[in-house]
């Protein structure tokens, strides 16, 4: 039988997070340094000065894997599935950069991956690639806020060419990213994420993953008793094609779009807890799925 071979990031949507067949060539693996859609409402919003912690649950499904003709090129009894769990720290700090402030954070993933296909099945288990970064926090408003920042991603997930399961990418990227939240306790509320991803080479395979972009997204209305609900996403596109030992391969971008319900509740002690169900649509040399995925934070 060949040897399927998947990275958890294709499977965490990061986020942190999706994988492929060897036959598809797209991010290597599928897969992607960034875990698209992995937050949710309040992506640019960033409390005040002090430490916090967030967690983000995620659980990602995928039955199938397609080309960049929409065919599917897995076998019928093909399952991914990724469990994560990834705490972020954040310092949001009281130094001025310009008219900003600087925050700072890392995102540590917990992950289960396993692949199942023509009858064998394939598990591991362990943290995955750490990421982490700065970010200048701009409050224009009350209740419009940003953040424009870079992060980094380091392979310090396990990884092993000749495994046909890994829950790290082996290669760094640098993520230039911008992020903005409306935020209306009784109205219309809105997100989103712009995220550039540069990606290093992968020093095991020889392989580069295209540049990427992609927007998280979500809109919804707020209730009035500490309650939003509403729609949430991303759009994931690959800019430039993949290269294999510096010779770039035809066809080998990837792209998909994602849309479900949504749902936050926020109160006055900044407590937050919110949810959401994706499926993804219009996929291109990547897995196909749906994910559920849960966000909390804790002020400390």
């Amino acid at each position: 039988m060949k040897k399927i071979k998947y990275s958890a990031h294709a499977v965490i949507a990061a986020s942190l997070l999706l994988g492929a067949v060897s036959t598809v060539q797209a991010a290597e693996g599928g897969g992607s340094n960034y875990a698209s859609g992995g937050d949710n409402f309040l992506m640019g919003a960033v409390p005040p000065p002090g430490f916090y912690t967030l967690v983000f649950g995620n659980m990602y499904r995928a039955d199938k894997v397609l080309d960049h003709n929409g065919n599917t090129v897995t076998p019928d009894d093909f399952k991914l599935s990724a469990n994560v769990v990834a705490p972020r720290f954040v310092w949001s700090t009281p130094y001025e950069v310009g008219s900003g402030t600087l925050v700072m954070h890392g995102i540590f993933p917990l992950v289960d991956l396993k692949v199942e296909a023509m009858g064998s099945s394939e598990r591991k288990t362990g943290l995955g690639d750490i990421v982490f970064g700065p970010g200048i926090v701009h409050h224009h408003s009350q209740n419009l806020h940003s953040v424009l920042g870079v992060d980094f991603v380091a392979p310090t997930g396990d990884y092993d060419k000749n495994d046909g399961v890994n829950i790290g990418r082996n290669y760094w990227s640098t993520i230039a990213l911008y992020t903005m939240s409306y935020i209306d306790p009784e109205g219309l509320n809105w997100d989103f994420k712009a995220n550039l991803i540069f990606n290093q080479e992968n020093s095991a395979t020889h392989y580069k993953t295209g540049t990427e972009f992609d927007v998280d997204y979500s809109v919804g209305y707020g209730l009035g008793n500490d309650w939003t609900v509403g729609v949430s996403g991303y759009l994931y596109k690959q800019l430039k094609n993949d290269e294999l030992n510096g010779v770039t391969l035809a066809d080998s971008k990837g792209s998909a779009f994602s849309i479900g319900p949504s749902v936050k509740y926020m109160n006055d002690k900044n407590w937050l807890f919110t949810a959401k169900f994706e499926k993804e649509f219009e996929v291109e040399n990547r897995p196909s799925g749906y994910a559920f995925r849960l966000k909390t934070s804790i002020p400390f």
